[in-house]
């Protein structure tokens, strides 16, 4: 039976045809000097530049070369997921393409995994080249606001350099705009034991970043979203059958009252009650139940989709080398 590959090694670019020959010479260089078996698995993801030409011109030389070429942009999540799909090492690492991720961390990556038992590595870049105000700033509140939310005591989520053991990618899907809280995906799927290290961040030597301000307001949302599935995403109708029954129960509450009222006004008073429409617990009473109902039928649905969704790919493979 032959020996499991040592590492795989997850790409996913767009538009880096200045930095693909360097960073392809320099992760060479590591894996041959430790021994390591390896492959290296691009992922286009929908490169309007030299990329892909370039990428060919590696699998042509080099076999422990692969690459994927999506049809399209359909974002960093996508071209991770197909990446996971295709891996086979023991140890799965992904890196960014524009070389602000050191290949020279791989080795100390792979033996936190194998050694040390971490089912998940993540990189900490503490020294940062970036702006303060445009990326720094706005990362360090991200990852507070990231930390109390899942309670998982990173200091960088969205590093791009993290390790993992292989049956973890194996076993989660990263979809939508995920990539930042694979952690947290891990997380749910069981694999608790994760870890941090200190890695070097490079400045940017070629090109433009990829990604502007609005990534950190989109991950804020995604925020909201990974909390709400950690927490009721098997079990939706916990959530809304909840908020629902509530909503019902003040409604129906504020119903018996104005009943109540008009019963009192006829027995004791002998004159006849105000109109139902004159009080305003007729109008809270109404919103409410037909809110409590809305909540009970966005239950339902919930529970519904969640029997009957399809777990088919969101993303369109153009090419395979």
């Amino acid at each position: 039976m032959p020996l499991q590959m040592n590492i795989s090694l997850v790409i996913p670019l767009l538009n880096e045809e200045e930095s693909l020959q360097e960073l392809h010479q320099w992760i060479s260089k590591v894996m041959t000097s430790h021994d390591f078996s390896y492959e290296i698995i691009f992922i286009d993801d929908g490169s309007t530049d030299n990329s892909w030409n370039l990428i060919e011109k590696l699998t042509s030389q080099d076999s422990a070369v692969k690459a994927l070429k999506f049809a399209a942009n359909f974002g960093k999540s996508q071209a991770l997921n197909a990446g996971f799909k295709k891996a086979q090492g023991e140890v799965v690492i992904t890196m960014d393409a524009d070389l602000q991720d050191s290949p020279d961390e791989i080795p100390s990556l792979y033996e936190m995994i194998v050694k040390d038992g971490y089912d998940l590595v993540s990189g900490w870049k503490k020294k940062r080249y970036d702006s303060k105000i445009r990326k720094n700033i706005p990362s360090k509140l991200f990852n507070w606001a990231a930390r109390k939310t899942s309670g998982i005591s990173l200091n960088d989520f969205n590093c791009g350099l993290k390790a993992y053991r292989l049956k973890v990618v194996k076993n989660i899907n990263v979809r939508g705009e995920m990539h930042r809280y694979i952690p947290v995906l891990a997380k749910n799927a069981g694999f608790t034991n994760i870890g941090e290290k200190i890695v070097k961040h490079q400045a940017r030597k070629y090109g433009l970043t990829k990604f502007g301000m609005e990534r950190f307001v989109n991950g804020f949302l995604d925020l909201i979203t990974i909390w709400f599935v950690s927490k009721f995403g098997k079990r939706p109708m916990h959530l809304f059958g909840l908020l629902g029954t509530c909503m019902f129960a003040i409604g129906f509450l504020a119903a018996f009252s104005i009943g109540l009222l008009k019963l009192l006004s006829l027995h004791y008073y002998h004159r006849p009650a105000p109109l139902v429409t004159d009080s305003p617990l007729f109008y809270i009473s109404l919103t409410t139940m037909i809110l409590g109902t809305q909540l009970f039928l966005a239950g339902f649905i919930g529970e519904l989709i969640l029997r009957s969704k399809n777990n088919s790919p969101n993303y369109t493979v153009l090419e395979e080398l």
